[in-house]
């Protein structure tokens, strides 16, 4: 390659971002031609090309490319001294290469329509609605526990195996499509991730790999997690690439299954949520609520709360800065907190829905 195609592959970098906030001022455009059209092509190829692998291909090929980075960069540790600017267009050809392959397999999906949107709700809501649908939670996951448990204080105890959640998760997640067509997903991929450790040091229980379309779990995290995670990924691979939006439907993919073990993590999810929301909001009717709550529910939390502060760590802070970081690049602009904002979605959604 000459260094005049190389300067016209480098810099290609600076039209593609010019074009990507270009058209995330047309959300429309982004859900009907992109988000409906392309990328459902795109992400059944890929589910068909990957989906029968046994385990994480993109684990494998993160792999490999951290070794061949790696390998690279002491390769031409020399050429960075003595040939700094072909040593520069080389690492902005990479950049502008994996920019163009992120946005054109997945990444256009941050600037489609919001879901309130397109489920025509609102996405703000009163106090008095929250702690509402709190109650309305509560009651539900105190009877689905009621049911499964031998007492009101023993936590759940998932029966099932991580291969058997991953077989059961789907079928239970076609039931969603029943109450909307655009929750409908062909040739579903999901694996357990070869990095899980890592990922629970990440304080992280699974991401999508937008260059393989593979919904990554983490494999470590307590089973009635299980449910929610898988569908929040697959909620991902939708295209629904806003946290607060796959959290949404991941709840509520679990809460519509017919496993009564998948109804219960999907209501302990959007519990949970409501809960963290309402003590941000009013403490005194969040220690009300917390005590209609069954005390074999509280240990269930109490049990994801153990996992992750086992594996807490000085590094974690850090990766949850890079990622906020990321979020708020791809147009998320309140970054991780936006997690927080499915709740808005659950009580709009619900306003008028039983549960």
């Amino acid at each position: 390659m000459t260094i005049n195609q190389k300067r016209v592959f480098a810099f290609s970098i600076i039209p593609q971002y010019i074009i990507v906030k270009w058209l995330a001022n047309y959300p429309e455009f982004i859900e009907s031609y992109y988000t409906g059209h392309l990328y459902q092509w795109i992400s059944q190829l890929l589910h068909f090309t990957f989906g029968f692998v046994p385990f994480s291909f993109g684990d494998v090929l993160y792999t490999i490319a951290g070794v061949y980075l790696v390998r690279w960069i002491y390769l031409n540790r020399k050429k960075m001294i003595h040939s700094t600017m072909d040593w520069v267009l080389d690492v902005l050809i990479f950049i502008s290469l994996l920019y163009f392959t992120f946005h054109l397999f997945w990444g256009l999906n941050y600037y489609r329509m919001p879901l309130h949107d397109t489920l025509q709700i609102e996405h703000t809501y009163s106090t008095k609605s929250l702690e509402n649908l709190t109650k309305r939670l509560i009651k539900k996951a105190n009877n689905i526990h009621n049911t499964i448990s031998v007492s009101d204080t023993s936590k759940i105890v998932v029966p099932y195996s991580k291969s058997t959640l991953l077989t059961i998760s789907e079928d239970e997640f076609k039931n969603l499509k029943k109450i909307n067509n655009q929750f409908t997903l062909t040739y579903p991929s999901v694996k357990l991730s070869l990095f899980s450790l890592p990922l629970t040091y990440m304080g992280f229980s699974g991401y999508l790999n937008p260059f393989t379309n593979e919904a990554q779990i983490d494999h470590l995290i307590p089973l009635h997690k299980y449910p929610t995670t898988i569908f929040h990924e697959k909620a991902h691979q939708l295209g629904y690439a806003a946290e607060n939006e796959a959290n949404f439907i991941g709840s509520l993919a679990a809460i519509n299954s017919d496993d009564i073990y998948f109804k219960y993590s999907g209501y302990l999810f959007a519990l949970r949520h409501c809960l963290n929301e309402m003590f941000k909001r009013d403490k005194d009717v969040y220690q009300a609520l917390l005590k209609k709550i069954n005390l074999g529910i509280l240990k269930n939390f109490q049990e994801s709360h153990d996992f992750w502060k086992s594996y807490q760590n000085i590094l974690e802070p850090l990766f949850k800065a890079s990622y906020n970081s990321y979020l708020k690049v791809n147009n998320q602009e309140k970054g991780i907190e936006s997690y927080s904002y499915a709740v808005a979605l659950f009580v709009n959604y619900f306003d008028k829905k039983s549960l």
